[in-house]
Order: C-alpha cells, then sequence, then structure tokens
C-alpha cells in the first residue's frame, strides 16, 4: 500500500488531490468518478488543517492508499483535534439562497461521494479517516 506524508499546508492539496485522482483512475474509475474521490480527499485534508490542527504548519497528514478490481481504499491519518461526525448536522439546503450556509458541508460532502466513510480517534494513533469508493 502506497504511503505518503504531507505538512499541513494548504499548498500542499494540490499535490495530494493529483495523486488520489491518479490512484482513482488506476484503479478504474473514469474521470468523473476520480474526481469526486480526489474531492473527498481534499476537502478531509482541508478540514485536518483548518479544524483539526487549528491552522498551516502545526502538523502532518499522511495518506495511504490501496486500489483493486472492487475500487479504492483512503485511509487519512492525522494528531489535531478529534471530533464526533455523528454530532455534525447536515447542511440544510433548502434554503433560499442568500441564506444558505457556506460552510459545515465537508462532512456531508464526503459521504455523498463515497461509499464509506468511517472515523476512529485513539490516543496513540492520533484520528484515523478511511474513505472507500467501490467501482
Amino acid at each position: 500500500m502506497p504511503t505518503r506524508k504531507f505538512s499541513g499546508h494548504y499548498q500542499h492539496l494540490t499535490e495530494i488531490g493529483e495523486l488520489i485522482a491518479q490512484a482513482a483512475k488506476e484503479a478504474g474509475f473514469d474521470s468523473a468518478q476520480a474526481y469526486g474521490v480526489r474531492l473527498a480527499v481534499v476537502e478531509a485534508c482541508t478540514n485536518i488543517i483548518e479544524h483539526g490542527y487549528g491552522g498551516e504548519g502545526i502538523g502532518d497528514i499522511v495518506i495511504t492508499y490501496q486500489s483493486d478490481e472492487d475500487g479504492i481504499s483512503i485511509t487519512i491519518q492525522d494528531w489535531g483535534a478529534n471530533f464526533e461526525p455523528d454530532k455534525i448536522p447536515e447542511p440544510n439546503y433548502d434554503v433560499p439562497l442568500e441564506k444558505l450556509q457556506y460552510r459545515g458541508a465537508g462532512l456531508y460532502l464526503m459521504r455523498k461521494l463515497m461509499d464509506e466513510v468511517d472515523y476512529q480517534f485513539s490516543d496513540s494513533e492520533g484520528n484515523t479517516l478511511t474513505l472507500v469508493k467501490r467501482i
């Protein structure tokens, strides 16, 4: 399983996205599906930098991925603040455009784009987010 470590800087999001999009294409996803996987991973990494670490350059992000004929599994690990994803409310999109909240949709987006989204926290291993997309 390929593993890459990135420092928690926004400038690395492009490289992370390209890495994952290429891995998704190699797994057999078309360009649109690979873009969806990329978007979910970049959103997760953005949230790690912004919410987990509270800013740039505070910690690392480790990405491990595995692909096969069934799809791709991506594990993202960090050592920032933990959170409880089940307590994050889904955004309300049934509102007039001027009242639409522009923040808080990341987890919702990940859940819509991926087939599985699993978050685990441990004191010794930090935060582990696993994203799975099946062909």
